[in-house]
């Protein structure tokens, strides 16, 4: 995968392409693909779109449902063998504080477990602290946290990359320039 890199976090904007470019990663590794969907459909709308993602993989892939569990899901199917992706951390993120969790050390605990496992894996997220200030708290906090999960999976991961208008960047490894001062 990408170079011998065996963890990648995908970031970028709504509708940006990260999917389908960690898809592709995915797709050109000729290991057995696994998929860990984070969403739940609670409405029409996004039972469509759970629908129309489930359609774009075709029956190649396996799936695996782990909306809160996402550390034991990883855990059950990392294997060398296989390529896991997990689509996404943000509705993982979202999942967790709707249901009351410690979101820091639920990230904490994904960071940690990500250089150990078996196998490649590829992180879906979304970034979301590019906008303007949220004008109410929860949407605060969940920015906020968002931006400090994406920052643990980065540093964990060795590789990140930045994709947007469905164009990807490399942002790790990558030359760091340090500027003089």
């Amino acid at each position: 995968m990408a170079g011998e890199i065996r963890s990648l976090l995908v970031l970028g904007g709504a509708r940006s392409g990260k999917s389908r470019y960690a898809q592709g990663l995915a797709e050109q590794s000729g290991k057995r693909r696994i998929l860990i969907a984070t969403a739940e459909a609670g409405d029409t709308e996004m039972a469509k779109r759970i629908a129309l993602h489930q359609a774009a993989r075709g029956a190649e892939w396996r799936t695996l449902e782990a909306p809160l569990a996402l550390a034991e899901a990883l855990i059950a199917v990392a294997a060398a063998e296989t390529i896991v992706l997990v689509d996404c951390l943000t509705l993982w993120l979202t999942n967790l504080m709707l249901a009351g969790r410690d979101v820091a050390a639920e990230s904490q605990r994904l960071a940690a477990l990500i250089p150990a496992l078996a196998g490649p894996a590829i992180f879906v997220s979304n970034e979301v602290g590019a906008g303007i200030v949220p004008d109410n708290r929860l949407a605060r906090e969940f920015r906020d946290a968002q931006g400090r999960l994406n920052q643990s999976v980065a540093a964990a991961c060795e590789g990140v990359v930045f994709v947007a208008a469905g164009l990807p960047l490399t942002l790790k490894p990558g030359q760091h320039i340090a500027p003089k001062l």
